[in-house]
């Protein structure tokens, strides 16, 4: 059964597009609350009571968020009476005005969560069921959340939604046209761009795609495959974790560059500059220049051997705090991201000897949260390391993002 979107910001638009709906065989139509003229409790009202002379199967839809009009329950109480109201979705996110609704309306029609974040949660307060965005990526999951709560299984609920929760908090957070479609493009799924105004890489930052590729490799949503590295005069074969844009041949390992960022907070945000490469070519080179001219003690600082790493910071590291941020907190973040890229095969152990990294690594003076600033450099590492490997960001993407540069620190959480 089709349940046609059909609200509109005038009620004769709404009358003219449901009735089209219902004539084209939809089963039912998901009307939003009017939105752009912040219409009053008795013109939401007459909305509804007017869309009833079609005498067709009405699900309201509240999305304050996008439609700037927030129902109230008292609102919603007397809409359900109506003859056709046969169900709400609310989007809001509202856990007191979803209880307001399962008080006064429970039983009467449907009451539907489309709140991704909040899904298991309003399951087990009363909803009949769930309209998500992330349902598109990994409908399996949410199938199970729902028979796990139907069947008296919280915990199991619990445990799904926690797996799959970071992914839900950025199709939310970024307003889900985008942030869907690059999961899908990331699963192998191309269903194109969305149309404007929404921009690749904006709403849904960079960085925000990068963390949900992570986690849709470990949702196992993103398959390894055999990749195959040419280093010159030796060849290695590795099974990572490949996307569509992942190329099945590497080269050019005198030098790659890759960039990562991660955030929030902002005083705690990790931006590296990575340059990647042979030992015995210009990175090599570059390290070895580096250590012998180096004259402050805090300058730079090799940080690991397999690969050879040299951590050179941004910003003058002054102070103890600031050699602790940089030197350990920051440092123990980029060796986890690399301990994690040679469990993902994007660094074979059989090329660990054989490449040089040189991270240049952003420490806000600012900083003070020492676990976001190992966490965050973990991220924007491991971003790094990928977008290096792939050769990133690809043609298309910079001719796609030349709309919506922005400065990377631009980060809301």
């Amino acid at each position: 059964p089709v349940i046609a979107g059909t609200g509109c910001s005038s009620t004769k638009a709404t009358l003219e597009l449901t009735a089209w709906a219902r004539d084209q065989g939809a089963k039912a139509s998901l009307v939003v609350t009017p939105f752009y003229f912040n219409p009053t409790y008795n013109e939401v009202y007459q909305h509804y009571d007017k869309l009833m002379e079609l005498e067709f199967p009405i699900v309201m839809y509240n999305i304050p968020q996008c439609s700037g009009v927030h129902k109230e329950w008292w609102t919603t109480e007397g809409l359900a009476e109506l003859p056709n109201i046969v169900g709400i979705k609310d989007s809001s996110g509202n856990m007191p005005f979803l209880m307001s609704l399962f008080e006064k309306i429970g039983g009467k029609i449907a009451i539907l969560c489309g709140n991704d974040e909040i899904g298991s949660a309003a399951l087990e307060a009363g909803a009949d069921g769930l309209i998500l965005a992330s349902a598109n990526i990994f409908p399996e999951i949410w199938r199970k959340i729902y028979v796990a709560v139907k069947s008296g299984s919280p915990e199991e609920a619990h445990r799904l939604q926690k797996e799959i929760q970071k992914v839900v908090r950025i199709i939310v957070r970024s307003g889900g046209c985008e942030a869907v479609k690059d999961c899908l493009r990331l699963m192998g799924l191309d269903m194109g761009f969305s149309r404007k105004p929404m921009v690749e890489g904006d709403a849904c930052r960079w960085e925000d795609i990068e963390e949900l590729r992570s986690e849709l490799q470990k949702l196992g949503k993103i398959p390894r495959r055999e990749v195959e590295y040419n280093l010159g005069g030796k060849v290695v074969r590795t099974k990572l974790f490949a996307t569509p844009d992942t190329p099945r041949k590497v080269g050019g390992f005198e030098l790659k560059i890759g960039e990562g960022f991660a955030g929030p907070p902002i005083h705690e945000n990790a931006h590296i500059d990575l340059l990647l490469g042979l030992r015995k070519g210009p990175v090599g080179k570059a390290i070895e220049k580096a250590l012998a001219r180096q004259k402050e003690e805090y300058r730079a600082r090799i940080i690991r051997e397999k690969p050879r790493v040299l951590l050179v910071p941004t910003v003058s590291v002054k102070g103890k705090k600031m050699v602790e941020l940089v030197f350990t907190h920051a440092a123990a973040g980029i060796n986890l991201a690399i301990d994690h890229s040679i469990e993902d095969g994007f660094l074979p152990p059989e090329t660990l000897d054989e490449i040089s990294m040189i991270a240049n690594v952003f420490v806000h003076p600012s900083a003070r949260n020492r676990k976001r600033v190992m966490f965050n450099n973990y991220k924007a590492m491991r971003y790094a390391i990928r977008k290096a490997i792939e050769s990133k960001p690809t043609l298309r993407q910079l001719l796609e993002a030349r709309e919506s540069f922005r400065h990377p620190f631009r980060y809301t959480p």
